[in-house]
């Protein structure tokens, strides 16, 4: 790995044209050419949480794989790196948005660039002090040949990743990481004043777990005395580099603290205010509305200036606005949805904002971002094929920016009104356009009221059923799905989808390649076969492609975890399934192999959590139609002979509402659509569920509840956290398969680690229900460290068989 200091700057670059992100909107004006100018002057109260890394062709996601590859320096990343951030400035500066963020910019992880700051770098990484350069950095977020990564967890109830930390009393913090500071200057540098953002210390604390060895019940939240010194290190040198503003990002004020949370909250920031004089303070809130208490806790605090509240997902906090902000402190308004892709309503913002403006006084108002833009897609502007009628009615990030200095000149009394009749005229296109509504799903999706969905006969009995029909050994072997997606593989799929070949060509390129993973599955001798997705760009993308109802972007990523990005679909109205998705392949697939060939699905709220959603009916709504496509699909399935159907639900538990008011109305209709998918099949017809990244155990009954005949589960990177479910005596009676070895790192498990990680299990769990496979897809990874992994997977399965059976 490159020794370099992670955030040695490049020199300002040169633009070019690939890295300047146009703001104009479908129907907005050219662009101003940028000025440098004093920002305070000119600038109407205008403000951005933060904004997408990635780059609007993914510049980020292309320059870091190269370097992982040792294809290319460390200065070379660093140079694409400088480039995108002095562009989103420069954008921003010209939109005229008044609050610019600095630091939101990250290699791999906000979250993980604080553990940086704060030096607390778990040991086996061996760091010795110092600035943290790129090889401890990249060690942390994903493993090298020798140490696993850390891990990984859902931030909040987004599809975005953070590197959990791992904290304990033994940890010494130091400084480690000037980017915060070192960003800020870059950005003066180029003539822009910024407002450096960091994850609050009580956010970060209670976002960290405790390390291997530390009790868990230790109290992470007893560190804050330890981490606040380097906090305010950073201040004084963002201080002393000329900062004016500064943001703490604490989004865990919308989560349900208890008063001894909320104390270290309200300790936490009266320690810094020292720190913190002559600096004007904004407390960054998103996701949710902050709970009645939280919000007495964070605006009694004396050292702030003013509070950043989501009033997207947080419309109660209005309510809490209303009853009274301290005299002479500035409202943050998040009234522009960073997590959509909707055009902002700008006649009902401005109303909000006038109704605040009241309460706040006119000075004190900004329009802001719900939360960052990095929940959304960079920029319109890179869809040249997407219907003009559906583009009229969308905005991504750097559209948002547009919105929120149009609002903020609104509100001064500065209104575009060529801008805000465009927009209301998409306002309205959208709401009586005659594609948005299907009669007949609505009836289907109402008529689902009356009943449970549940399958005719219990588990037990089905797995008996099914044993008798599979003829399984114990501790049988699968994979989740996907099997690596070859650089030949994608040619064929782009050049198939610009009409370079033909669809028989096509055909006979995925076949072989299916055939060559039935035959790799079968020489690596495991039980339940996957056909490996050739055909598939995304296990979302793939389905709503065939959806009606679902519209789609060329260039609408979003960044998941690391280089790794999204294209989420968007949903825009009733969604049903015009014809077979998966029965073809899935026949062919199993008409090469003896051995039972999973059909392979996506779930509805999955597809859900993982699209951009329509705003004009409840999420439940339309995972109930959802529900219902794949119901058909999965018949079509069972019909052509299928008898294994996996129906993944990765993300139901990302849906997860952030407060525990509202977590049982989420989890019944997140269930329920899921039965409803496959309450029609015979007992003989298995079928699985996988879930990836997540916290598991609060949600293990509704888990049970789902009735899925086997789950797989993420288990490995999270050191078995949930097993701990079962040693409390959880009973599960469902096939289960914890994921025996991380695919997310290029380390390559021994049989002896996965035959130990398998022992794990069965202290827990009975072998007759336990399967062994790995955490997920093995789409990401390449076949030289595949063949081996599932080798030595496969090996350990069978050395525990011999064991199980000579025990008898």
């Amino acid at each position: 790995m490159h020794k370099a200091s992670l955030y040695s700057i490049a020199p300002p670059l040169k633009l070019t044209s690939s890295f300047t992100l146009s703001i104009s909107l479908a129907f907005a004006t050219k662009p101003r050419p940028f000025l440098r100018f004093s920002l305070t002057t000119r600038a109407m109260a205008s403000h951005i949480v933060g904004y997408p890394r990635m780059g609007p062709k993914r510049e980020l996601k292309f320059a870091l794989e190269s370097f992982w590859d040792g294809k290319s320096s460390a200065e070379d990343l660093q140079k694409v790196a400088a480039d995108l951030r002095s562009s989103i400035w420069k954008q921003m500066a010209q939109a005229g948005i008044k609050y610019i963020p600095s630091n939101t910019f990250s290699y791999y992880d906000q979250v993980l660039d604080t553990t940086a700051m704060l030096g607390a770098v778990p040991p086996r990484y061996g760091w010795n002090g110092g600035e943290i350069g790129f090889d401890v950095y990249f060690s942390m977020a994903r493993g090298n040949a020798t140490v696993p990564a850390m891990e990984m967890t859902k931030w909040f109830d987004t599809n975005y990743h953070y590197i959990v930390p791992e904290l304990g009393p033994e940890v010494k913090f130091s400084y480690a990481s000037h980017k915060a500071v070192e960003e800020f200057k870059e950005a003066k540098a180029l003539g822009v004043e910024t407002v450096p953002v960091l994850v609050g210390p009580v956010s970060y604390l209670l976002l960290s777990k405790p390390a291997k060895g530390v009790e868990k019940s230790f109290s992470l939240i007893s560190l804050i005395a330890n981490i606040l010194p380097i906090y305010k290190e950073v201040v004084a040198e963002l201080k002393a580099a000329g900062a004016n503003w500064i943001q703490f990002d604490e989004p865990t004020l919308v989560k349900d603290l208890d008063s001894h949370q909320l104390q270290a909250f309200a300790h936490a920031y009266s320690e810094l205010e020292s720190s913190l004089s002559g600096l004007n303070v904004l407390i960054e809130t998103y996701f949710a509305d902050v709970p009645a208490e939280a919000f007495k806790t964070l605006t009694s605090l004396k050292g702030v200036t003013g509070y950043g509240f989501d009033l997207v997902r947080g419309t109660k906090t209005l309510d809490l606005i209303k009853g009274g902000l301290p005299s002479g402190k500035y409202l943050f308004a998040g009234v522009v949805d960073g997590r959509n892709i909707w055009a902002n309503d700008l006649a009902s913002s401005l109303s909000t904002l006038q109704a605040l403006e009241g309460i706040v006084g006119k000075d004190k108002i900004v329009v802001s971002t719900s939360c960052s833009l990095l929940h959304t897609a960079v920029d319109l502007v890179n869809e040249t094929k997407l219907d003009q009628e559906i583009k009229s009615w969308l905005a991504f990030a750097a559209q948002k920016v547009v919105e929120v200095n149009a609002l903020a000149k609104a509100l001064s009394g500065h209104k575009d009104e060529a801008f805000f009749s465009a927009n209301a005229e998409a306002q309205a296109s959208r709401k009586s356009s005659p594609r948005v509504t299907n009669e007949a799903v609505q009836k289907a999706a109402a008529a689902l009221k009356g009943s449970d969905h549940r399958r005719a006969t219990n588990v037990s009995a089905r797995l008996d059923a099914q044993q008798k029909k599979l003829n399984l050994p114990i501790l049988p072997t699968t994979t989740i799905g996907s099997f690596p997606q070859t650089v030949e593989l994608r040619r064929v799929r782009r050049e198939y989808k610009a009409k370079k070949i033909s669809e028989e060509e096509y055909v006979n390129a995925i076949k072989e390649e299916i055939n060559k993973v039935v035959k790799l599955q079968e020489e690596l001798d495991i039980d339940v076969l996957v056909h490996g997705e050739p055909e598939r760009n995304d296990m979302v993308e793939y389905f709503g492609e065939q959806l009606s109802g679902f519209a789609f972007t060329v260039n609408g990523w979003v960044q998941s975890y690391g280089s790794r990005c999204v294209k989420p679909p968007i949903i825009y109205g009733d969604v049903s399934r015009p014809n077979p998705m998966t029965v073809f392949w899935s026949s062919m697939a199993q008409s090469m192999t003896k051995r039972p060939m999973k059909g392979m699905l996506t779930g509805p709220v999955t597809i859900l959590n993982w699209s951009f959603v329509r705003n004009d009916q409840p999420r439940s709504e339309t995972c109930y139609q959802i529900a219902l496509a794949i119901k058909d699909e999965v018949e079509d399935l069972e019909k052509a002979g299928i008898t294994v159907i996996q129906i993944d639900e990765a993300a139901l538990r990302e849906g997860l509402p952030l407060r525990k008011s509202e977590e049982a109305y989420y989890l019944d209709w997140a269930v329920h659509s899921f039965r409803i998918t496959n309450c029609g099949v015979q007992d003989t017809t298995q079928v699985h569920t996988h879930m990836c990244y997540s916290n598991f155990n609060d949600i293990i009954h509704s888990i049970i509840n789902m009735d899925a005949d086997v789950i797989t589960i993420e288990n490995s990177r999270s050191d078995e956290k949930l097993l701990s479910v079962f040693r409390e005596g959880v009973k599960y009676g469902a096939g289960i398969g914890p994921g025996v070895y991380d695919i997310h790192s290029p380390r390559i498990p021994s049989t002896d680690e996965i035959a130990d990680r398998i022992n794990k299990m069965l202290a827990v769990l009975e072998s007759n229900i336990l399967w062994v496979n790995p955490d997920c897809g093995l789409k990401t990874r390449k076949y030289t460290e595949v063949k081996p992994a599932l080798s030595n997977m496969v090996a350990a399965a069978k050395l525990l068989r011999t064991q199980l059976a000579s025990a008898k």
